[in-house]
């Protein structure tokens, strides 16, 4: 799983980090702290139209959902799509032949269950200020011609951090490294390919610190900068 993300990245950091123009930046809000179920809208950079960040929502809604209703139940069930399912599944499968994203990020948060305890991680890419999650995308148009534009992040198996990380269901988002971005968005690419790019990357190039309970306070403001400073728990043993 994957429905927590830190994309605290001010519209000239994004637009210098992908070439790209950010469209309805006055509408873009950075934040330490977004979490899918929040239906947040963030930033992805769109196969087809690469010199554009578009602000989508997140949870993704199929182009052929018949109604409102039923768009808010599949919304709240797309946060993620598994890479094992995604090509057969039919609220992703066309989304991922078809429409690909990168949706960018600062760090993610997974939790560790621990002596009875859920202990907040965070990861991020070694050497990466900002790094692309992989993500699909689709539009869907509502009664009276509106349209929304939604998104889902692909999720992987965890490497050998994760699986200590996140012990429970062991999944992470997948990770796309500098190299692979423009080849994730590359239309008509065999399915062999995009297999390949769907594999966790490697432990090693992850960093991972544990987080104060700031983050699971739902009355506190954690759009700030303690969200993401190191926190030691009592007991806390350490990974490898």
């Amino acid at each position: 799983m994957c429905f927590t993300v830190n994309v605290n990245i001010v519209r000239e950091e994004l637009e210098e980090r992908y070439g790209s123009e950010l469209i309805d930046h006055d509408k873009y809000r950075p934040s330490y702290y977004y979490h899918a179920y929040s239906l947040p809208y963030m930033p992805v950079v769109c196969s087809g139209e690469k010199n554009r960040l578009n602000l989508f929502r997140w949870g993704l809604i199929p182009s052929w959902t018949a109604d409102e209703r039923e768009a808010r139940e599949i919304m709240m069930k797309t946060f993620n799509a598994r890479s094992e399912t995604i090509n057969t599944k039919p609220a992703f499968r066309d989304a991922y032949a078809n429409h690909r994203c990168l949706v960018p990020v600062r760090g993610f948060f997974e939790w560790q269950h621990k002596g009875g305890r859920k202990i907040p991680w965070y990861i991020t890419l070694k050497g990466e200020e900002i790094f692309s999650l992989a993500g699909i995308w689709d539009s869907w148009t509502m009664q009276g011609g509106v349209t929304l534009n939604t998104f889902s992040v692909v999720t992987t198996r965890a490497n050998e951090l994760m699986q200590e990380i996140h012990n429970t269901q062991k999944r992470m988002p997948v990770i796309l490294p500098a190299s692979a971005e423009r080849l994730w968005l590359k239309e008509g690419l065999a399915e062999e390919a995009l297999a390949s790019l769907m594999e966790p990357v490697a432990a090693e190039m992850l960093d991972a610190h544990t987080v104060s309970p700031l983050i699971t306070n739902a009355r506190a403001d954690r759009n700030r900068p303690e969200l993401i400073i190191p926190y030691t728990y009592p007991v806390q043993g350490t990974l490898f």
